[in-house]
């Protein structure tokens, strides 16, 4: 079945049960239903074919729902972009995807981040929408009582398929633009539910921690889980959030726009272990290569970069998508990422993963932030370098953090050089955007 079917079902078994809130606005599964069938019958009226894209703007509302699942009902293939996409992007997508034929299971194409430039259109099919909402359903209990907070933007497969499993079993969307108000994020909580659960990039839950802790602490017992992804996340995060949320369920998944959620690693468990992404879950496979790189297949992945075989042909064979991630699976079955190929650095001979720097220095409660990237030497070459944000109040005593780093570090990987900057680079979901670096090195 398809998502279209379950809200079917649901506003003929539920209809005054609420499907979506955002802001004072809330609509019930009768009303997003007869939204959705308004919707595509504009679409309809406007031309829109089976299998062919439609390419729109997300918002965050509950209009975009109606407008993707409208799309489905069709058969059509959903194109959204972020809201904010200038009209020279907008058309050059636009005239990209109509210029292809697609298979007939083909149901969303997502743009991976960079649409300015080298943006990617991912084909994803029903098969992978279903296969990601089940794996969703079934490792973290998504149940019809549950209100699932979003907060990223809905375009981004983050936030998008969570759409999928919380409308599925006849759950409740809250739907939030952005998490600059965090008197907005708590406040759903005052809504009539008992049980509510989110999405949270891992620099977002930092900010609740710096300077909401109390009031997190004050809404842990309606929190049946939180779940986080998209980039890395620290030790020290998961230990103190776990300590705020002691019943909670805390989870580190693994998964992205071409794999889809692959494995998850429920956290509170007292090791908090960086880099762990857990088991695979039930719809997907990960194995390691040789050389320690992840290699993604099931039905989670997606089927290929829109008019782009020799881009698709480059990550994706027979059926497996071959990841730029390292890493390794320790005697119990766990899966630990140690970095990606492309930044390690190479130190003398030996190989960094910039993510062990960057893991150990965040152990200290002085520093907010940090990224460890390659410099010029003029004897070896190149050296490792480490830009931090310092907490409020503190100044950087370059000698006192390299000898804390030696305490935790092998020698030739702690840092030569350091500076203190007032931030860090990073993508919009979080990441530590290290290409913007790259020029200090160049």
């Amino acid at each position: 079945m398809r998502l279209e079917d379950y809200l079917q079902e649901h506003a003929q078994q539920k209809p005054e049960h609420c499907a979506i809130v955002q802001g004072s606005e809330q609509v019930t599964y009768s009303q997003l239903w007869k939204d959705i069938q308004d919707c595509a019958e504009q679409l309809r009226a406007n031309g829109l074919e089976m299998h062919r894209p439609f390419v729109f703007r997300a918002s965050q509302d509950a209009s975009f729902v109606a407008t993707y699942c409208a799309v489905h009902l069709l058969n059509a293939i959903a194109v959204p972009l972020e809201h904010s996409v200038s009209d020279e992007i907008f058309n050059k997508v636009k005239n990209e995807v109509e210029a292809c034929q697609y298979p007939a299971d083909i149901t969303d194409i997502l743009y991976t981040t960079g649409t300015s430039g080298q943006a990617k259109g991912v084909m994803l099919s029903q098969t992978c929408l279903s296969a990601c909402a089940d794996n969703f359903i079934s490792e973290m209990k998504f149940h019809p009582e549950l209100a699932f907070i979003v907060s990223g933007p809905l375009n981004h497969i983050a936030s998008l398929f969570k759409i999928h499993p919380i409308l599925t079993v006849g759950g409740t969307l809250c739907i939030l633009d952005g998490l600059r108000d965090l008197n907005a994020f708590f406040q759903v909580f005052e809504l009539p539910f008992r049980h509510f659960a989110t999405f949270l990039v891992p620099a977002s839950i930092r900010i609740l921690l710096q300077f909401s802790s109390e009031q997190l602490h004050s809404v842990a017992p309606l929190i049946d889980f939180i779940e986080t992804g998209a980039a890395p996340i620290f030790s020290a995060d998961m230990k103190q959030l776990s300590e705020l949320l002691p019943n909670s369920r805390l989870y580190n998944t693994y998964g992205g726009t071409e794999i889809g959620c692959v494995s998850t690693y429920q956290f509170n468990d007292g090791k908090y272990m960086e880099g762990c992404i857990g088991h695979t879950m039930p719809n997907a496979d990960l194995q390691i290569a040789e050389d320690g790189s992840l290699v993604v297949s099931g039905k989670t992945i997606m089927s290929g970069y829109v008019g782009d075989e020799r881009r698709t042909a480059e990550i994706l064979h027979e059926g497996k998508i071959y990841m730029a991630d390292l890493g390794y699976r320790d005697e119990q079955g766990f899966i630990h990422l140690t970095g990606r190929r492309d930044d390690i650095i190479n130190i003398g001979g030996f190989k960094v993963a910039p993510t062990e720097i960057e893991d150990a220095a965040m152990e200290s409660k002085l520093i907010e932030d940090c990224i460890c990237i390659p410099v010029r030497h003029g004897i070896t070459g190149c050296a490792l370098k480490l830009l931090v944000v310092m907490a409020e109040g503190r100044k950087l005593d370059k000698k006192a953090l390299a000898m804390y780093l030696k305490t935790r570090l092998e020698a030739y990987k702690v840092p030569l050089f350091y500076e203190q900057v007032n931030k860090i680079n990073r993508t919009y979901n979080g990441k530590i955007d290290r290409k913007s670096y790259k020029h200090l090195f160049d």
